[in-house]
């Protein structure tokens, strides 16, 4: 079924019924039409857009892999919920991954031009959001770039870490609440994209570093410490 003359997910039979309601899904998700905790239901979806349930079911497990909802037995399905006080544990992790994964992917790029082509692409897209001011896209085109890149990496566990981290969510939470510079963020990205190009594993890795502090310090902006929440500032380790 490919959804009634009303549907949001109707037109372009090109590209699979399951990629457009997962498309919408996560618009709005990202906008914030759907907010943390609210409970996804298949049937209702299913019967808001004129499709069969599995389809929905489908797009809702991709959601799941993306960090974006959360499957539960006996629960069903929901949007994740972003607790603030796991930021910097969260931050931690993403700093150390992204490093990494920049550094391998800088070994893998220079022989894989199509991959290289990606990240050029949603630079372009990134570009372009910022300077039309969209937040919604800009988050999910900067999102898009980190995960072509950890996916250029060439190692696929560090791509589902990366999704259960649930970055995508966090990130435009922090952009519709103008927690981050949506020219700096598309400015960011490009020194990194250099370093790729050139195989210079090093400068990636220490840039992919930089820029995933940054998006931690943006992320606790303008946000009440808790009192004896004992949570150390993103570089202590490096203090030490």
């Amino acid at each position: 079924m490919a959804g009634h003359a009303g549907s949001p997910v109707r037109g372009g039979p090109h590209r699979p019924l399951r990629v457009r309601i997962r498309e919408l899904l996560e618009s709005r998700i990202l906008d914030g039409e759907y907010r943390p905790g609210d409970k996804l239901v298949e049937y209702r979806i299913a019967r808001e857009l004129g499709v069969s349930q599995a389809p929905v079911r489908e797009a809702l497990r991709d959601l799941a892999g993306m960090g974006l909802v959360e499957v539960r037995e006996h629960v069903g399905t929901r949007v994740r919920d972003i607790e603030p006080h796991e930021d910097q544990a969260v931050g931690r992790v993403r700093v150390t991954l992204e490093a990494e994964a920049a550094k391998l992917a800088a070994r893998r790029l220079p022989h894989h031009p199509e991959e290289l082509a990606v990240l050029r692409a949603r630079l372009a897209e990134l570009r372009r959001a910022a300077e039309a001011g969209d937040t919604l896209a800009v988050a999910r085109a900067g999102v898009a770039f980190h995960r072509a890149v950890i996916e250029a990496a060439g190692q696929p566990v560090l791509l589902d870490v990366w999704n259960a981290l649930g970055i995508e969510l966090r990130t435009a939470v922090a952009v519709r609440d103008g927690r981050m510079s949506l020219a700096e963020t598309a400015a960011g990205h490009q020194p990194i994209l250099d370093a790729l190009a050139a195989g210079d594993a090093r400068t990636a890795s220490r840039l992919a570093r930089d820029h995933a502090r940054t998006w931690l310090a943006q992320r606790t902006r303008h946000r009440p410490r808790r009192s004896g929440s004992g949570d150390p500032p993103p570089d202590a380790d490096d203090a030490r």
